[in-house]
């Protein structure tokens, strides 16, 4: 007897069945969460590592800023058995009413501004153009410029202030060259000379690091603008006119915006060699705040004076904006 075989049995059921394709969407899922997943171990990541600059910005530049706006309306003192109390606008009445010294710190803060920015501005570019040129020993003058700018500006300070005594090496110098004819003075005991001797000492510190800024952007310049000048017929002037001068318009914007906040900041110069005095005639708005708030410990009223600071600093870098914005 034959056996017979049919084509359609069942399976072995010992036999195991072929392992299931995962469908389009279930795979699609599985990359998703992956990528979702990446995403947050790289936000953790970075955060990891910008948290100790979000500390630091907290802890010394946030938290301070807030906490001077609060106190600035209030009676608040470093060391004082009276209660703080909120005082509202009247330390703000009290500097621009019955306080003297700040409007002559803001006249004497405006006008070391007025007189430094351009004056080091247009003193760095000189010396920029001088020191750009190809001659031997140009390395050398560009290293002598710019030690005043490395050294701390205390010490400099300092030096300062024995030069300009009066039997100082500054009217040792100037007897020397008038042959006599001068007698010298004390510079930072004349209430008409102790500011421009602080502008004079502040121009020189700074001025080398200027100076390198407007080298960068004269380095930037090609060399083909000024080829083509010279072929239609320029001159000195005319180059430096139509060519150096339009191509350092960014280079001027941060060099106008550097020089204006440091010398609204003035502080150290005026610490070190004058205390604001004689009469005033030195007390700008940050060391008037710094002496009251800290010296005086009036934390309520410094604040206020600090807040007034911040105030006509933002008005005056918002003007600069508007003046040097893109024109079409």
């Amino acid at each position: 007897m034959t056996a017979t075989f049919r084509l359609d049995s069942p399976a072995d059921p010992a036999t195991p069945e072929p392992a299931r394709t995962p469908t389009a969407p279930a795979a699609d899922g599985k990359r998703r969460r992956a990528k979702n997943a990446a995403r947050r171990g790289e936000a953790r990541a970075g955060l990891a590592m910008a948290s100790p600059a979000i500390v630091l910005l907290l802890t010394f530049l946030i938290v301070p800023v807030l906490l001077g706006f609060a106190l600035s309306f209030t009676n608040a003192r470093l060391i004082s058995p009276e209660p703080l109390r909120f005082v509202g606008f009247d330390n703000f009445v009290r500097a621009f009413t019955i306080d003297p010294t700040f409007f002559r710190s803001a006249l004497n803060t405006f006008a070391f501004a007025a007189v430094v920015v351009p004056v080091q501005a247009g003193f760095g570019l000189f010396l920029a153009l001088m020191v750009n040129q190809k001659i031997r020993g140009v390395t050398a003058f560009r290293v002598i410029f710019f030690i005043p700018v490395v050294t701390s500006i205390v010490v400099v300070s300092i030096l300062w202030k024995f030069m300009y005594q009066p039997d100082g090496l500054v009217n040792s110098f100037i007897n020397s060259i008038t042959f006599g004819a001068w007698q010298g003075t004390a510079w930072l005991d004349n209430p008409s000379t102790a500011l421009f001797a602080i502008i004079v000492l502040s121009v020189w510190q700074a001025v080398g690091f200027h100076m390198l800024i407007w080298l960068s952007g004269l380095q930037t310049i090609p060399e083909e603008l000024y080829e083509a000048a010279r072929i239609d017929g320029a001159g000195t002037w005319r180059q430096f006119r139509d060519v150096t001068w339009p191509c350092l318009r960014p280079t001027r914007i941060f060099v106008l915006i550097t020089i204006t906040i440091a010398a609204l900041g003035l502080f150290v110069q005026i610490d070190v060699m004058t205390q604001g005095g004689p009469i005033d005639s030195t007390s700008t708005l940050v060391y008037h705040a710094v002496l009251t708030g800290y010296r005086q410990q009036q934390i309520g009223y410094g604040s206020a004076l600090s807040l007034v600071f911040f105030v006509i600093v933002l008005v005056i870098a918002l003007i600069q904006r508007h003046l040097t914005r893109d024109k079409d």
